[in-house]
């Protein structure tokens, strides 16, 4: 009997809280509409979706690629910082303005030492009061060959 009363009195309070907790449907805000500025400054890059693959490099020297783009905006391009996803890839980019119509580069280096494996990078631009725009990189280190150690000679033979 006294298992009977717990387990009801149990379930009552778990109805109960299950109960007492009201979900509230999510506020559904008005659509925020951003206003483009058909003017503005606007990259157009040379690599298509912005990417370079370096295909398979070997472990050592850096991999380094130069990203071409042009300003296809009608106000100039101010780029304020780039940066990598990572210590271990640099971008030096230009810190005149690109005018409307004229070319620009983004060098890009990625340090392959110590870094064995898959390369899936990315470089963030900032321009243009904190605009952003984004670059990859892929490609597969390559481990550089094992060093092999000379075999020291084997031991003269005893004479008997």
């Amino acid at each position: 009997m006294k298992k009977v009363i717990v387990t009801v009195f149990c379930l009552s309070i778990a109805s109960f809280a299950t109960h007492a907790q009201e979900k509230k449907a999510p506020e559904v805000k008005a659509a925020q509409t951003e206003e483009v500025d058909p003017k503005a400054a606007k990259f157009q890059f040379k690599d298509q979706d912005n990417t370079h693959n370096f295909g398979e490099v070997p472990e050592g020297p850096s991999a380094e690629y130069d990203f071409e783009f042009k300003n296809v905006g009608k106000k100039p391009i101010v780029i304020t910082e780039a940066h990598g996803s990572c210590g271990c890839t640099v971008p030096t980019w230009p810190k005149e303005p690109i005018l409307p119509k004229k070319k620009g580069t983004i060098h890009v280096t990625y340090n392959t030492n110590g870094r064995v494996g898959p390369i899936t990078k990315d470089v963030t631009i900032t321009y243009n009061d904190g605009k952003t725009a984004k670059l990859f990189i892929r490609g597969t280190v390559k481990a550089k060959p094992a060093e092999s150690k000379p075999t020291p000679p084997p031991p003269p033979a005893p004479n008997h």
